[in-house]
């Protein structure tokens, strides 16, 4: 491709709501252009990495014995209902009609298309187990879009279905792809973990996510030091300290003017956070008011709660709300409420004469024991885990990390097929659920999550696998200098003809623009044909990785980017 022609433009400033690498990048080099919240255009270069990413995971789902097909964008509202799904996500799933008034939406994932076309195409256990894929389209309606291709609303994924006749078999096939997943990434170039993760609105009783350690990721991964437990912190178990052993005292009025936080509190009565008991208020999707007691030193978990109380759907109490259930925001506590679902951490449920909430403004009660002075609903653990923490499995200390999501895989069982209706008849003449596996990969997240791992301060660094192109040709003084175009055409013309693809700057533009956008662009190979380099015997090759560089005949330019051999060149 010669640069000239190339629909693209780099950009000398970084845009400026750009924070993550990637975002910067991206934008900068002419891969892709922002076209609303959430929504990117994937220019030409950005068209062709993506292709080799695909490609790349395609093969792997090749080789496990995936089948591809292509499923639909938009799928009726009726499917959705069916699965129960449809009642149960929020607003990230786009809902609309069409022009006969029936509903629609727009495709979130795939799993309901797959349990139909299982209940119309499968009758007999001889045709299963089966593995199909995809890549396509999904949109979901994010509310905080951010960092460029990390967290967007339209995007490609590519995910898989597994369609087994029981248990034994879809363990047989989670491993498959458990196993595909670690090749993918490691492929790509990235370093991913795998966590154990919260199977949320996909269902199932056991999902994994690849992670990526990014300080801009936002989900907090629990490690420990020693590699024995990896979970996402949304489910993370891990142990607590004991509290004291004290008999219960009378409990206490005090005056705390001032005191709304927990820290406050904490610094006015000369306590520590440990000795305090913390108030938060949720309205479930039900509508139910919920009031979670943790202790002061720790933080409520939004999705261990919401898997407690068996809600889809959580957002923040307004004071109103709380103070109809009879508890004062800043000062409230259970005690005396009415009209709302108590949970108590399991920790909190232990410790002895907390300081609680008197539902009074200005006030809190010293000596508060839960099932003493108030009931709880539910006593279960609900709290994060901290940093430091002992791990669960080894007692070593866990750490905390931010990670960005680039895969994840979900035993679904029999969550789809039976609501669906989709069984098989099996040896014993009995109809049975297909037992169902889902597995996903976001296509564009990987990609922004390479520029994240392979950049430095002057670009993007791409790896051998996923560049767009295998080199980048630069020509110095071509207009001045009639061999340097011809050596650069010959050379250029001879690559494509091999079947090698380079990127060819014939571009009438200064050296220090074509080499800037040359180490912005980041191709693993830069070949640079000058007056200089044609003097000193050749072509000068720079290692966009390391900025080794040095001289060659260009015949051995031209054998080297036509190497089999991955680290000299990339397959086209």
């Amino acid at each position: 491709m010669r640069l000239s022609k190339l629909f693209f433009t780099t950009l000398r400033d970084d845009p400026a709501e750009a924070e993550m690498a990637s975002h910067r990048l991206l934008v900068r080099a002419g891969y892709v252009r922002q076209l609303g919240a959430g929504i990117y255009s994937l220019l030409p270069l950005g068209w062709r990495f993506t292709r080799r990413v695909e490609q790349i995971i395609r093969e792997e789902m090749d080789g496990i014995g995936c089948q591809e097909m292509s499923m639909p964008v938009v799928h009726p509202a009726d499917l959705w209902k069916e699965s129960g799904r449809y009642q149960k996500i929020g607003p990230e799933l786009l809902r609309f009609k069409d022009r006969t008034g029936r509903d629609m939406v727009l495709a979130f994932t795939h799993e309901e298309v797959v349990a139909g076309l299982l209940r119309e195409l499968v009758s007999s256990y001889r045709q299963l187990p089966m593995l199909v894929y995809h890549f396509q389209t999904k949109f979901r309606d994010e509310p905080r879009s951010r960092g460029g291709l990390i967290r967007v609303r339209e995007f490609v994924m590519k995910d898989s279905y597994s369609c087994d006749l029981g248990d034994a078999g879809l363990d047989h096939s989670y491993q498959l792809h458990y196993d595909a997943y670690k090749r993918i990434f490691e492929r790509l170039g990235l370093d991913a973990v795998v966590v154990g993760a919260d199977v949320g609105v996909m269902g199932g009783n056991l999902a994994h996510e690849f992670m990526v350690i990014n300080e801009h990721g936002e989900d907090t991964l629990v490690l420990c030091e020693r590699g024995d437990y990896a979970m996402n912190q949304q489910i993370a178990v891990v142990g607590k300290p004991d509290p004291p052993s004290e008999e219960p005292m009378p409990t206490e009025e005090v005056a705390t003017p001032g005191t709304a936080t927990i820290a406050d509190l904490a610094t006015f009565l000369g306590v520590g956070q440990d000795q305090t008991a913390k108030a938060a208020f949720f309205v479930a999707g039900d509508g139910r008011l919920v009031t979670v007691i943790v202790r002061g030193d720790f933080e409520v978990n939004e999705t261990k709660l919401a898997n407690a109380i068996k809600t889809t759907t959580l957002r923040p109490a307004q004071a109103e709300e709380i103070r109809a259930a009879g508890m004062e925001p800043g000062y409230a506590s259970p005690i005396g409420a009415h009209d709302t679902t108590v949970v108590v951490d399991e920790l909190a449920a232990r410790s002895p004469n907390l300081v609680a909430g008197a539902n009074r403004e200005g006030f809190h009660l010293r000596n508060v024991n839960v099932g003493r002075d108030f009931t709880p609903d539910l006593v279960i653990d609900v709290v994060n885990a901290r940093e430091g923490d002992p791990c669960p499995k080894c007692g070593r200390p866990v750490a905390l990390r931010n990670g960005i999501e680039v895969g994840n895989i979900f035993k679904l069982g029999t969550d789809f097929s039976i609501p669906m209706g989709a069984t098989y008849l099996g040896e014993d003449g009995k109809q049975h659920p297909i037992v169902m596996g889902s597995y996903g990969i976001g296509v564009g997240r990987n990609v922004a999550c390479i520029v994240e791992t392979h950049h430095d301060e002057k670009g993007i660094v791409w790896p051998d696998a996923v560049a767009p192109y295998a080199a980048h040709l630069v020509t110095v003084s071509p207009g001045r200098e009639p061999r340097v175009a011809e050596e650069a055409e010959g050379l250029y013309q001879r690559l494509a003809d091999a079947g090698v693809e380079v990127l060819y700057d014939d571009r009438d533009e200064s050296p220090g623009v074509k080499f800037t956008d040359a180490e912005l662009l980041g191709m693993p190979w830069i070949v640079t044909i000058s007056p200089r380099s044609l003097t000193a015997g050749g072509a000068e090759v720079t290692r966009r990785a390391t900025g080794e560089r040095s001289v060659k005949p260009i015949p051995e330019v031209e054998a080297m980017l036509t190497s089999p051999t991955p680290e000299m060149a990339v397959a086209t």
